[in-house]
């Protein structure tokens, strides 16, 4: 491959990697044509890109990013599923996919700048989507301020209660 087209794929790998938000590694050896077509359309579906790069170009062009924590795991066949909005659609879609076919070797994860361990990747692939997690963390937010308000109606409540009763005992009395 000349020297200029490899330059062009550095940089165009370099501008790739300092904006993606999750990614994850994999070694796809074994894999046929029709399985690895198969990945790829389902990754296309959650807008994630699949790229096979060689591993020298790839560590060339992560210099000066967050993404060369993952700098050690580019050894042998290695495929990069990159996302640009969700940082757990990768790691997701992935762990799935290797749960049914065994020959697709997860490496290591990248989510918000840190690297995610082999490990790890299941654990980030469990959590529920952002959506869900945000109105969780609204939940609870908004739950402390709900109870105020329900033991402040409470007492009114039970004050205009009491008021009721006194006026119905005058009442009785008079």
């Amino acid at each position: 491959m000349p020297d200029l087209q490899k330059e062009k794929i550095i940089e165009e790998l370099h501008e790739k990697f300092s904006r993606v938000k999750g990614a994850v590694l994999s070694d796809f050896k074994g894999m046929d044509m029709p399985k690895i077509n198969s990945l790829r359309k389902e990754l296309r579906e959650k807008s994630i890109e699949f790229r096979v790069v060689k591993n020298t170009l790839a560590k060339r062009a992560m210099e000066g990013t967050s993404f060369k924590v993952l700098d050690e795991y580019f050894k042998g066949p290695t495929s990069i599923a990159l996302s640009y909005d969700d940082a757990i659609a990768p790691a997701k879609v992935l762990t799935e996919f290797a749960r049914k076919e065994k020959t697709l070797k997860l490496k290591a994860g990248f989510a918000e700048g840190m690297k995610v361990e082999k490990e790890g990747l299941s654990d980030l692939a469990s959590l529920p989507p952002r959506e869900v997690l945000l109105a969780q963390i609204l939940a609870v937010g908004k739950a402390p301020t709900q109870n105020f308000v329900g033991t402040l109606n409470a007492v009114l409540v039970d004050f205009v209660g009491v008021l009721n009763a006194v006026k119905d005992k005058k009442e009785q009395s008079a």
